[in-house]
């Protein structure tokens, strides 16, 4: 019998002990979450996939619960060859839209951008010309069997974005209607519980 592991990388403001919602779910699985302290694709990004590796030489096969911008970083991790099969819930995956719409509401220019490097936004949303210039440098380069759940009220990702992303990279996409970008209500969770199971009752 194989040895399966399920991590779970959480979002911002998440944190790993989120991952034991998930225990019921898999019960023959032994189930981690990750944390991380970067906070850039390329920080966050190298310590999940240190980790990942490490997993990846301890069990046969690894599936990997992402949420929002978990989902991000570990698509620009280039962990994709350790995973088996991922679920996303509600993933970034137009981050240069996301700046370029924070950069609007904050009348934040690029070149004022560029100049300063780091602009400090009155919402509290920190600027970062670097990071802008990495995500429109790394495109999300996943090929992972993958499936999404996508909540129809998401104010981050338009249903268009992640319906293109989707068809692009050969995933599932599941809408749940009136859902928001965080799953959180008791419906909310119900409803994201009985996708896993679903999507896991037609595994090989």
């Amino acid at each position: 019998m194989k040895k399966r592991v399920v991590l779970y990388i959480h979002g911002k403001g998440g944190n790993a002990r989120e991952a034991e919602h998930f225990r019921p779910i898999f019960p023959n699985c032994d189930i981690f979450g990750l944390d991380y302290r970067g906070n850039t694709p390329w920080d966050a990004g190298k310590e999940i996939a240190e980790k990942v590796s490490d997993f990846a030489s301890r069990y046969d096969e690894i599936t990997l619960i992402a949420n929002s911008l978990g989902a991000f970083f570990s698509m620009n991790s280039g962990m994709d060859r350790f995973i088996q099969k991922a679920y996303f819930i509600s993933p970034i995956v137009d981050m240069v839209r996301i700046i370029e719409d924070i950069m609007k509401w904050a009348n934040v220019t690029e070149a004022e951008l560029s100049e300063r490097q780091i602009i400090q936004t009155d919402s509290g949303v920190e600027l970062s010309f670097a990071y802008l210039s990495y995500v429109r440098t790394h495109a999300n380069d996943w090929h992972v069997p993958t499936e999404i759940l996508y909540g129809e009220r998401d104010t981050m990702t338009s249903y268009e974005t992640i319906s293109s992303f989707a068809k692009s990279h050969g995933a599932g996409l599941t809408v749940m209607p009136k859902g928001e970008h965080w799953f959180h209500t008791e419906e909310q969770m119900r409803f994201l519980d009985q996708w896993i199971v679903e999507k896991e009752s037609k595994r090989p």
